[in-house]
């Protein structure tokens, strides 16, 4: 990641890593969506436990997604690139008895061994200086049949007034400077990579929209702003 971009962005989620696990701090809409993290992940593996798997959670904060795998038996290695949020999930995990692995590293040039059954890559692709060339670097981690599974945010102009204007500037949902809009990524841009050069399948893709109305978030088939996809290692 170019070094100027990474220090800033450094900055700013170090800065906020205390507000982790506060749900009215700045992570609140991270603390909303989170149960319709967990059942999308789960509706994708078709299972309601996950024992025995492996989980690898990518760019994991201050563990919020971590904990609530490990807290349906799966055997997680969250990794993240700010000691501090490291230092925060791994504190949290400890009060709540949670045994989950915590690495400190930039997960661009990660060196992990071990292969996982499911690859977790929440917000993170838009942060990296070439996601692409990543998921060809973290497929090396994945089992033949395994899952990863990504959510990011489109790239078009309602993406561009809704998640920066609206959601930060605006309505404060997400801390200012937290998204680039050039770097929004339009899932036919990530399944070309997978698909072609990957040797993937695409086994889902959904569109995760806020209802103004009822001020509540569901998954859709409307894929415009922010969206989860699935893909299957095959090879």
């Amino acid at each position: 990641m170019n070094s100027k971009i990474k220090s800033a962005e450094y900055n700013l989620f170090n800065k906020l890593s205390d507000e982790w696990w506060d749900e009215n701090g700045k992570f609140k809409i991270l603390h909303t969506i989170r149960p319709i993290r967990i059942k999308y992940i789960l509706d994708q593996l078709n299972k309601s436990s996950l024992k025995n798997l492996d989980i690898l959670d990518l760019g994991c904060g201050g563990g919020l997604v971590s904990e609530s795998l490990a807290r349906l038996e799966g055997n997680v290695t969250g990794v993240d690139f700010v000691k501090n949020n490291i230092d925060v999930a791994r504190f949290h995990s400890i009060q709540n008895k949670l045994k989950i692995k915590y690495i400190h590293a930039d997960i661009e040039n990660l060196k992990v061994d071990k292969k996982f059954d499911l690859i977790i890559l929440f917000e993170i692709l838009e942060h990296l200086e070439d996601w692409t060339k990543f998921l060809k670097f973290i497929s090396k981690n994945l089992k033949k049949n395994g899952l990863i599974i990504i959510s990011t945010i489109n790239r078009n102009l309602i993406s561009n007034l809704t998640a920066i204007f609206f959601a930060e500037n605006l309505l404060g949902w997400v801390p200012k400077g937290t998204h680039s809009y050039e770097k929004f990524i339009k899932p036919y841009e990530i399944e070309k990579i997978m698909i072609n050069t990957n040797n993937y399948e695409l086994k889902d893709l959904k569109g995760l929209i806020f209802n103004p109305i009822n001020f509540s978030w569901k998954l859709q088939k409307n894929t415009s702003i922010n969206y989860f996809c699935t893909y299957k290692k095959i090879s």
